[in-house]
């Protein structure tokens, strides 16, 4: 029977200060697939996909530090997609998850490609991941999100009550998601609420000016790779941001998820974790 429970890791009393402690679920068993969300997100975002995932893997779907359940990362630390990145190489070892697969979406795709880079992980799955912007495209993307992080308090209330129907997703979050009217209303609201409440977010978001995805050659060619983009996705667009990951990872196995936005998972959750469970080596 496949054992279902959150848990949050605060490794040994002994542990070294840079090992971050990072709220998760754990769901299934086999080999390890952590998932890594976006920006202001939770890890309730594979909520869709988990249970599909859990029939052949041990998952590990988590809050990034200062994000959701996890505390921030150690003051002085920047929060930029190679530092965060480093943190979870560090997690995965304090943990003693040996070269785990890994999965991530926007930001959380940035980390996975880079945790390749640095060859701890067995394979890598970046869904619509930052990096393979335009200067333009990358204010455009921070610009929306700080729109949503820095919502005034007073119109939070209403914002929420609005999400929490069908046309207000469509409104409000059709950026994110390809198909807004299915996301549940609570999971909506609880990914504001989250995004609201996450300390790390404005740095983060200000550590994008730091990053490009670069040197694709470098990473290396026994770790399996794989892009997917939701061809609706209109915070990091499908149709110029997509090619780029092409052209700078050509070695990668590159896939449209038709029909789905920056968050796919509550597009076409089928599609997703048949793409996820392949890019793991699984048929």
């Amino acid at each position: 029977m496949t054992a279902t429970h959150t848990t949050t890791a605060t490794g040994s009393t002994g542990k070294a200060p840079d090992v971050p402690v990072i709220n998760h679920h754990r769901e299934g068993s086999g080999e390890p697939l952590v998932l890594i969300h976006g920006i202001g997100h939770h890890w309730q975002a594979w909520s869709p996909v988990i249970p599909e995932l859990a029939r052949e893997f041990d998952v590990l779907a988590c809050d990034s530090p200062g994000f959701a359940g996890s505390p921030e990362l150690p003051e002085g630390t920047p929060r930029t997609i190679p530092a965060y990145a480093a943190a979870y190489a560090a997690w995965f070892q304090e943990r003693g998850l040996d070269r785990p697969h890994v999965a991530g979406n926007s930001m959380g795709g940035g980390i996975a490609l880079e945790l390749a880079r640095m060859g701890v992980v067995r394979s890598a799955h970046a869904v619509s991941p930052a990096g393979f912007w335009s200067p333009a495209e990358r204010k455009y993307a921070q610009g929306l999100l700080a729109a949503l992080s820095g919502l005034p308090g007073p119109l939070r209330p209403a914002v929420s009550a609005a999400v929490r129907t069908p046309l207000g997703r469509v409104a409000i979050a059709g950026t994110l998601y390809g198909r807004a009217w299915q996301t549940p209303g609570d999971e909506a609201a609880a990914t504001l609420r989250d995004a609201w409440a996450a300390p790390a977010f404005a740095a983060a978001l200000r550590g994008f000016d730091e990053y490009d995805f670069e040197h694709g050659d470098e990473l290396p060619g026994s770790i399996p790779v794989t892009v997917s983009w939701g061809s609706r996705d209109l915070l990091l667009p499908y149709w110029t941001q997509a090619p780029r990951a092409r052209a700078a990872l050509p070695q990668a196995r590159h896939v449209t998820l038709s029909g789905c936005g920056h968050v796919p998972f509550t597009d076409d959750p089928g599609l997703c974790a048949a793409v996820i469970r392949r890019a793991a080596g699984r048929s």
